[in-house]
């Protein structure tokens, strides 16, 4: 495919902008190899590739730059990116999650006309108060503070006029970036470009329809309603739209001023920290449903020493299945189960590559590094980042949402002992994972699955027979067993096959040649036959042809 056909028109300028921040920030050779100079020197649009003046900043922190010169769809990517610390390495990591949306925040005069549309209503009729003012502006959305006509206090989220055009018109492009940079970029080739694209473009999407976060908040508030420290916003339904979400105004303190140095005296910080662990733990282990992005900005300390969560755009699901994984993991790594370890990260990277020996020996040296470690000083996110490093150094590939998991335990972790310098997430996080498991082999948990099982195999084998006996019968069934290395090897063959006709082709002209340069019958030129002279040319042109496909494909 011509790199043409990859970009609109429309899309040329917006390609051309995103070129030009990568250069500025000292990333113009990933641009020409890329070939996205040439693209844009063939569309009209001039590109400088001259290389940027040094730079004191790593290239990850440069990085970080590009996202947020780039604006708020980037810098969402690049918070997803953060929570891959399969993918990439400590300091990108940190880089990433030091991201933020340079934000303006919209005048109220500009947020009106829609709020009206989704309200039916003129504000002032809507609410009995509302202030104009906001209290937060984000890449998405803002909030205000308001009052209902029954007195109660809210806050109402309102979604950024024009952002899904904005959203829909960059995930287009990122598309098409990432198929660029997955078939031109070797080195990028394993980061899956374009699955992190198709991951993000459903996080961002979600994001974008309040219905959806309004449907995670009452869920979650209702798993928690067995907990009551913790406060969930209530959501108003008759008011909240896919552009709207009018929930009730919790009024705390966040845990990100509190870090900042705003520190009440009634406030009890150690039992804080050790009710959002539970509160999060609960969620992971029991619930399967959490919140992703339980950063200090979204947890509020409330009066009655209560926590207060907030945005539940962005949650984390975990099947039967995956938890008992999760747990199975966190478990051989507290027991030392090299095997265990082994076993389970091969499972999860299905689609990675990977030698066992040296995975099994890097697990080793893992569990020897915690080996003389008591329980009460193991520091579970550094264990969990060593964990990804071992995957990501091995080639393999975690899934999406155990990803999502493990950033979700290293933001715990560190919001943990910032509150408390003494927090320990590792006892807390044993016992209940001990008791999940016990819980998950018992007879009674064993017999439910093994018949859920054979109802399952039940209700689908009569399908799956008639499927396969009507292909049988139409002569439509096909064995597909593929063997990377045998394709390899097989594409090898058919290239050497090619270079030995060819070769031959090449012998042949020039016999024939040679025998029609003695002939005397035909045009001359230089005194030579015609005929001779094109044969002999040919002859020379195919044997350089043949020569550097054989040069080229050594380099490789």
């Amino acid at each position: 495919m011509l790199l043409e056909t990859l970009f609109a028109a429309a899309d040329i300028g917006r390609l051309h902008d995103i070129a030009r921040v990568f250069v500025r920030h000292g990333f113009g050779d990933l641009v020409r190899r890329s070939g996205l100079g040439r693209l844009l020197h063939r569309a009209g649009r001039a590109l400088h590739l001259e290389v940027a003046p040094p730079s004191d900043l790593a290239p990850a922190e440069r990085m970080r730059l590009v996202l947020e010169d780039l604006g708020p769809t980037f810098v969402k990517l690049g918070q997803l990116l953060a929570s891959r610390h399969d993918l990439l390495p400590p300091d990108w990591i940190d880089a990433f999650s030091n991201l933020h949306a340079n934000v303006r925040a919209v005048p109220f005069e500009e947020l009106q006309q829609q709020l009206e549309e989704d309200l039916e209503a003129p504000t002032d009729a809507a609410f009995a108060d509302f202030t104009r003012q906001h209290l937060a502006a984000g890449s998405i959305a803002q909030v205000h503070r308001a009052r209902l006509a029954d007195g109660r206090e809210v806050a109402v989220k309102i979604r950024r006029p024009r952002i899904e055009e904005v959203v829909a018109a960059d995930l287009r492009l990122l598309g098409r970036l990432a198929e660029l940079l997955e078939s031109e970029v070797a080195e990028l080739r394993r980061f899956r470009p374009k699955r992190i694209v198709r991951q993000f473009a459903r996080t961002i999407r979600a994001e974008l329809d309040f219905n959806v976060e309004a449907r995670n908040t009452q869920r979650i508030a209702e798993n928690m309603g067995s907990v009551p420290e913790l406060v969930v916003p209530t959501v108003v339904e008759s008011y909240t739209r896919e552009r709207l979400l009018v929930m009730s105004y919790l009024d705390g303190l966040s845990a990100a001023r509190w870090i900042r140095g705003e520190r009440p005296e009634h406030l009890r910080p150690e039992q804080l920290a050790r009710l959002g662990a539970e509160v999060v733990l609960k969620m992971v282990f029991e619930d399967g449903l959490y919140h992703a992005d339980p950063h200090p900005g979204n947890v509020l300390f409330l009066s009655g020493d209560r926590l207060g969560l907030l945005d539940f755009g962005m949650v984390g699901r975990l099947g039967d299945s995956r938890r008992r994984e999760f747990v199975a993991l966190l478990l051989a790594a507290i027991d030392r189960q090299e095997a265990a370890i082994v076993d389970i990260l091969l499972d999860w990277s299905e689609d990675g590559e990977a030698a066992t020996e040296g995975l099994s020996q890097d697990c080793a040296a893992f569990l020897d590094h915690y080996h003389s470690v008591p329980l009460s000083e193991l520091d579970v996110a550094a264990m969990l980042g060593d964990i990804a490093t071992i995957v990501r150094e091995n080639g393999l590939i975690l899934p999406s949402d155990v990803a999502l998991l493990i950033k979700v335990f290293v933001t715990l972790d560190g919001l943990g002992r910032a509150l408390d310098p003494s927090f320990d997430l590792a006892a807390r996080v044993e016992p209940l994972a001990r008791d999940l498991m016990q819980r998950a082999w018992s007879p009674r948990e064993l017999f439910n699955r093994g018949l859920g099982d054979l109802r399952t195999l039940a209700f689908r084998l009569p399908g799956d027979l008639r499927t396969l006996t009507r292909r049988l019968r139409r002569g439509s069934f096909a064995l597909d067993l593929r063997l990377r290395h045998l394709e390899d090897f097989g594409h090898q063959l058919e290239r050497s096959a090619n270079r030995m006709t060819m070769g031959m082709v090449t012998a042949a002209l020039i016999i024939g040649t040679s025998i029609l340069l003695t002939l005397d019958a035909g045009p001359r030129l230089l005194g030579l036959p015609v005929m001779g002279l094109l044969g002999f040319v040919s002859s020379i042109l195919l044997g350089l042809w043949l020569l550097w496909s054989i040069v080229r494909s050594g380099r490789r």
